[in-house]
């Protein structure tokens, strides 16, 4: 009752301080409450929505559909929906090398590809698959905490690369050789035999040559800069796999390569040079990184000792760097002297003066493959093969006769 009165004398000093013509009336309507809307049920209010929305405007997507995937127990995967743009997207960017550098991501497509990356340690962050099969088909501990999404093959299908697509395509953190846990077979057998790609620019070249460098056993791979990006995808799938066999270190200038390299190594290199040309034909410079044309009498390459050819003037009038005379040999001779590497050049700009020059600064040597007489070269993944594999065959065969010496020794 108190507080009545004390609101009813309120409401009166206010009316009479309010001056004539209706400010009274005016203080009280002030006083008046707005009416409150109340909100229908959730259900009413979807209709209501929907009825408001223009013909024109698309309805929004689908909350994504999330179900237990039956490839083995903590796994989960989400259902895209129609219309889900993620993949598309995804793909587009991550075949970008400006996006592979910056965010450091790759992508791998296939069974075979996606099980080698994940079974050598890498890390799946995205994967798109379509049928809960392919999951079953895939290391389990690989796929925890990776974002498993499942879509229609059609979908795989307009993304993919591959003209038979397997429905399989998985966003990877970019791999670290360092980090990189590989085949104990692929260790067991491996040899001190290095590979140095030389501005090797396309991708089949590259992913071929990679391949070979797995199969012969190599310890690593060293690419130079100017080599085509390892983690495109044509590379990736002419490699088959052998990037996550072997280390392969990649965008090495020629300054820093010799500290990725063993103590006391030999580095020879494959090239197209006559073995019984003049020394001063070496100015015409290297072709393609494997072999070319031999003379038609394959006799004995004339050994020669290192030296520096003079300079000469280039297209542009430019004086070139000094191109070091080698001992030319063919590549079935013996030449792995271990730890032994191997330099390819590009078909296109053949081997950099800076390969020869280090050839020449661990005493090695011009390897060449005789190839009928008017045949200009040979492709240089297919160079590579060759003078791997016998490299492979010499090294194996002076580690068989070392241990025939120690198991029987020669008594004086």
């Amino acid at each position: 009752m108190a507080a009545l009165g004390r609101l009813g004398r309120a409401l009166l000093r206010a009316g009479r301080a309010a001056p004539a013509g209706g400010g009274g009336r005016r203080g009280v309507r002030a006083l008046r409450r707005s009416p409150v809307r109340v909100l229908p049920p959730q259900k009413e209010r979807g209709a209501a929505a929907e009825a408001q929305r223009s013909p024109r405007e698309p309805p929004p997507p689908p909350p994504p559909a999330v179900e237990r995937s039956s490839a083995g127990a903590g796994l989960w995967y989400e259902k895209a929906e129609p219309g889900d743009r993620r993949l598309g997207k995804v793909v587009t960017i991550a075949k970008s090398k400006k996006f592979r550098d910056h965010h450091g991501k790759v992508l791998l497509e296939g069974h075979r590809l996606i099980k080698d990356a994940l079974e050598a340690g890498a890390v799946l962050q995205t994967l798109f698959f379509s049928t809960v099969g392919h999951l079953k088909e895939l290391p389990e501990a690989g796929l925890k905490g990776a974002n498993l999404v499942k879509v229609k093959f059609e979908d795989i299908k307009t993304w993919s690369d591959l003209v038979t697509p397997q429905g399989l395509i998985g966003i990877f953190s970019k791999p670290s050789h360092a980090k990189m846990s590989y085949p104990a077979a692929q260790l067991t057998s491996s040899l001190p035999l290095l590979l140095i790609c030389d501005n090797i620019r396309d991708p089949g070249n590259l992913g071929t040559i990679l391949r070979a460098a797995a199969g012969a056993g190599c310890e690593k791979v060293l690419l130079t800069k100017g080599c085509v990006d390892p983690w495109e995808p044509k590379v990736l799938r002419a490699g088959m796999g052998a990037h996550f066999r072997l280390p392969v270190i990649t965008n090495l200038d020629w300054e820093s390569l010799p500290k990725n390299l063993p103590a006391g190594i030999q580095v020879c290199v494959a090239d197209n040079k006559d073995p019984g040309a003049r020394a001063e034909s070496m100015s015409e410079g290297s072709r393609a990184g494997g072999a070319g044309s031999t003379p038609g009498n394959l006799r004995p390459p004339v050994k020669s000792q290192p030296k520096a050819a003079p300079e000469r003037e280039d297209e542009e009038g430019e004086a070139s760097a000094c191109i070091p005379e080698l001992a030319t040999q063919y590549y079935y001779q013996d030449w792995p002297r271990p730890p032994v590497a191997l330099v390819i050049g590009g078909e296109t700009h053949g081997l950099s003066p800076e390969a020869l020059q280090l050839a020449a600064s661990t005493g090695g040597k011009r390897l060449v493959i005789p190839v009928v007489p008017g045949v200009d070269s040979l492709n240089s993944a297919m160079a590579a093969g060759i003078v791997l594999f016998e490299g492979k065959r010499q090294l194996l065969q002076r580690h068989k006769q070392e241990d025939e010496r120690q198991k029987f020794p020669v008594v004086g």
